[in-house]
C-alpha cells in the first residue's frame, strides 16, 4: 500500500492539502509575529528604557548607601532636621496654594509631585551627597 499523496504523478488528497495549508498558515503566523516584533521600535525602546532605568536605580542605590556610610552622624542629623523642616514648610505652603489655585493647575502640580515621589531615592541620595560635599568643603577650609 502506498500513500497516494507521496506518488510523484498524483495529486494530494483534499485532507492532505488542508493539513499542509494549516501548517503553512502556522509558520506564516510565526514569521509575521517575529517580523512585527522586530519592527516594533517603540516596544524595543520601552524594553531598553526599562533595562536602563533598572541599572540606573541600582547604581543610584549603591551610591546612596556608599554616601550614607561616609557621611558623619552630625551631618545626617542636620539633613534629617532640614528634611523635616522642609516637609513641614512644604505642607503648609501646599495648603495655602491649594486654596488659591485653579483645578487644572492643581492637577499639573499633582503629577509633578507624583513624579518626585517616585524618584524619592534619587532625590535623597542627591541631598545626602550635597550635604557631604558641603561638610567636606567646610572642613577643609577650617583645617
Amino acid at each position: 500500500m502506498t500513500d497516494k499523496s507521496q506518488d510523484k504523478g498524483s495529486t494530494p488528497a483534499p485532507e492532505e492539502l488542508r493539513k499542509r495549508a494549516e501548517g503553512t498558515r502556522e509558520k506564516l503566523t510565526e514569521t509575521v509575529d517575529a517580523l512585527t516584533a522586530k519592527a516594533d521600535v517603540k516596544a524595543q525602546a520601552q524594553q531598553k528604557a526599562g533595562a536602563v532605568k533598572s541599572q540606573v536605580q541600582d547604581k543610584a542605590s549603591r551610591a546612596l548607601h556608599a554616601v550614607q556610610d561616609k557621611v558623619p552622624e552630625p551631618v545626617r542629623e542636620k539633613a534629617a532636621h532640614a528634611k523635616q523642616q522642609l516637609t513641614e514648610s512644604a505642607h503648609a505652603l501646599g495648603e495655602k496654594l491649594q486654596d488659591r489655585t485653579s483645578e487644572p493647575t492643581r492637577e499639573k502640580a499633582y503629577h509633578v509631585i507624583e513624579t518626585a515621589r517616585s524618584s524619592r531615592g534619587l532625590l535623597i541620595g542627591a541631598g545626602a551627597a550635597l550635604a557631604a560635599v558641603v561638610f567636606l568643603c567646610r572642613r577643609r577650609k577650617s583645617g
